[in-house]
């Protein structure tokens, strides 16, 4: 569980990290349309998931791991990285972007979990390779 806080905490803190700077930036992420620099912030799971995996594999496991233990680490780990970035938003539509439309953020939060999601699944199919034959 450490490796999942662990990773979860750098994921949630680089999303955190990456809202305010947009803002800083001029990027409006309560605008309609998505700049086309947002779209690099896929990369902050991605690549925050394959290391996370990773060290679980090598440290905890002995480097043989499963599809289902990867994709349940996996799914710790985005738990943890999303409860941080939820509270730098929500941090953020209160005090820097107060009286905004939280339309537009709800719905590029419910995309990152959806790419959480696709992510977690790649790379447990990436990094797994212990087969479960059921004869």
């Amino acid at each position: 569980m450490k490796n999942a806080l662990v990773f979860g905490l750098i994921i949630g803190i680089l999303s955190g990290i990456w809202l305010f700077a947009m803002h800083a930036f001029g990027v409006g992420i309560l605008d309609d349309q998505a700049a086309p620099v947002e779209y690099f912030s896929i990369l902050i799971p991605i690549i925050g998931l394959f290391f996370g995996i990773m060290s679980y594999k090598n440290n905890e496991l002995g480097g043989n791991m499963g599809f289902l233990e990867a994709l349940v680490q996996s799914f710790k780990i985005l738990l943890a990285g999303g409860i941080v970035a939820i509270f730098s938003a929500i941090v953020y539509i209160n005090y820097i972007q107060s009286g905004s439309d939280l339309r537009d953020l709800s719905s590029r939060m419910f995309g990152a979990l959806l790419i959480g999601i696709l992510a977690a699944f790649a790379v447990s199919l990436l990094l797994a390779n212990k087969s479960n034959k059921i004869d």
